[in-house]
């Protein structure tokens, strides 16, 4: 990490003197190339290193295999693309050049984001190393409560949810159709909590020390499309790729054929960007088959005149029952250990055969059913702006909204569970 900080400060301040275009641009590369080669290094070597190993074997062509022994460091792909951040806006005249070695890898390495983002931008962050931080109680309070929800969501939620969900994905052989499904549906919730949970800490720790870090997530299961999903999950990421891979690429100010391709880019490396494993290319590129679905649907509708349906609250209602199931679906690549484990379980649910598993305690799946709904009921009156986990806009009276802080430190204490790392921590 500091080396990749050290780095990006080094060429930054190259590209920024460089007195032609050329020369930002050599200074550019130098930036992305040594950034990305640590990356791919400890992330990806063995991942392609297997793919070409199998594709070589497929045409009878058997060679030594040779397999890096190496452990991933923590937050690799989060600090990589952070600082690289800096470096890119650099290039498009978007920041200014930062003069103090320290202050840039505080900003790189700052920590109740450093391992799981939210990615921030050196435009938002790096900034903020300029500003004196003194302790104001409010702000102090208002962090407070946003880490109290994010360990809920965490050690109550995600870390309960996944007794089943582990149990039932990593032996699918030996379970039924709405075993799978009802495991699916877990995950779904488990691995929002689990992520939106570390992001909401994240986003609370730094409140507290002053720090503004950007939303990573808004009720992204209440979205009504794929494209409105993807504004609502790990918004950091997402903005990321729209910012430094989609627009450079030309968008959508681009021929029907180049948009494909590059949606299609987009959606490849993020799937690729979350792990060294086909599963998560195939769910990146389900994403990309939904998005384009729904394009040529939308185009469909308003081609028939069929506008005012889209506008209809229970045509909404719809869509997002529909995009939440969608979602579930591709999450199965996503949490399947291997290629073979997904279409395993794909057949198996389609089968809509067998008994329903309780994992061993039907209590432990009752309490997970009730923490899913509790989740569901919060997050519909957020929607509606009843409510507000983000920082004093809630339109609660303020002893419903200390009672309700109340009962989640008193939930946390007897519920919690802390046996799980957070998953986002192996990207």
């Amino acid at each position: 990490m500091f080396g990749v900080s050290v780095l990006n400060f080094f060429c930054g301040k190259k590209i920024f003197y460089a007195a032609t275009k050329k020369g930002k641009q050599k200074w550019f590369a130098t930036a992305l190339m040594f950034s990305l080669l640590p990356l791919f290094y400890f992330k990806y070597a063995n991942f392609f290193i297997d793919s070409f190993s199998n594709l070589a074997s497929f045409f009878d062509v058997h060679a030594n295999k040779y397999t890096l022994n190496v452990i991933l460091p923590v937050g690799i792909s989060f600090f990589t693309f952070q600082a690289l951040s800096y470096s890119i806006d650099i290039y498009r005249n978007r920041v200014g050049v930062e003069t103090s070695l320290v202050r840039f890898t505080t900003y790189v390495a700052f920590f109740p984001q450093l391992v799981a983002g939210p990615i921030e931008r050196s435009t938002n962050l790096l900034q903020q190393f300029y500003e004196e931080h003194e302790f104001d109680i409010k702000r102090f309070v208002e962090g407070a409560k946003l880490f109290i929800w994010g360990l809920f969501k965490k050690i109550v939620i995600a870390d309960r949810l996944s007794v089943y969900s582990d149990s039932v994905f990593n032996n699918p052989e030996a379970h039924s159709s709405p075993t799978l499904i009802v495991a699916t549906v877990f995950f779904t919730f488990q691995i929002y909590c689990d992520f939106s949970g570390y992001s909401d800490m994240a986003i609370g720790s730094a409140r507290m020390l002053g720090f503004r870090l950007m939303q990573n997530f808004n009720l992204p299961y209440l979205s009504i499309s794929i494209g409105e999903f993807w504004k609502r999950w790990h918004i950091s990421l997402s903005t990321w790729f729209s910012d430094y891979v989609y627009i450079p690429l030309g968008g959508n100010r681009v021929s029907i054929s180049r948009w494909v391709f590059n949606i299609l880019v987009v959606f490849l490396l993020s799937g690729l960007w979350h792990g060294a494993n086909w599963t998560f290319v195939i769910w990146g590129a389900l994403h990309a088959f939904y998005y384009f679905i729904e394009f040529i649907g939308k185009k469909t509708l308003v081609l028939i005149g069929a506008e005012d349906v889209m506008k209809k609250g229970y045509y909404k209602f719809f869509k997002i029952i529909i995009v939440f199931i969608l979602v579930c679906f591709a999450w199965i690549f996503f949490r399947a250990n291997s290629v073979s484990d997904a279409f395993l379980i794909i057949t198996k649910i389609v089968s809509f055969s067998g008994q329903l598993w309780t994992g061993g305690s039907s209590v432990t799946t009752l309490l997970s059913v009730l923490l899913i709904l509790f989740l569901i009921g919060v997050q519909i009156l957020q929607f509606n702006n009843k409510v507000s986990i983000y920082f004093s806009k809630t339109q609660l009276p303020s002893y419903v909204e200390w009672l309700s802080y109340a009962f989640l430190l008193i939930t946390i204490a007897l519920f919690g569970m802390s046996s799980n790392a957070f998953i986002y921590f192996q990207f």
